[in-house]
């Protein structure tokens, strides 16, 4: 398993689908997964830091972790089957969960759990960016800052 970390999520053109994006925490690899837009949504308010009036649900979750004593301790992106991402939330004492990696990666980044994904996903599906493609990803680290949650809203 390799960690990673949470770069961001944009809308994808021209079919305006929401994908978030992912680094190797000790390498150089991305992983993109295309998602939901409720699920970025989700994902841009938490690294924006919007605080809705109610709970969302991935704060609801976070809450009822919390309140039984189960922490959420790792979430692990465990495979790629017929071109849909797998993950498993590890809770509390090791008890593992089955979640949709943009679920399990809104969750996390609620409570600061480390996101980690197997060596045969990356190897399958993570990109290497090229070092003159770097301006790209700071150009979308840009985007991040500029867009609005909103935006995702279908």
């Amino acid at each position: 398993m390799q960690e990673l970390s949470v770069v961001g999520v944009r809308v994808e053109l021209p079919g305006n689908q929401p994908i978030v994006l992912l680094k190797e925490a000790s390498g150089d690899r991305y992983l993109p997964i295309w998602i939901g837009a409720v699920e970025a949504t989700a994902i841009a308010f938490e690294q924006q830091g919007v605080k809705p009036a109610r709970p969302l649900t991935h704060d609801l979750l976070r809450d009822v972790l919390t309140a039984l004593g189960s922490p959420l301790q790792l979430v692990e992106i465990t495979e790629l089957k017929d071109t849909v991402f797998y993950a498993e939330l590890v809770i509390g004492d090791g008890v593992r969960v089955s979640a949709r990696p943009s679920d399990a990666i809104a969750l996390a980044l609620r409570v600061g759990a480390t996101i980690q994904c197997s060596e045969q996903v990356l190897d399958a599906v993570g990109i290497v960016i090229p070092d003159e493609q770097e301006d790209e990803v700071e150009r979308f680290r840009e985007f991040l800052d500029q867009v609005s949650p909103e935006d995702f809203a279908g």
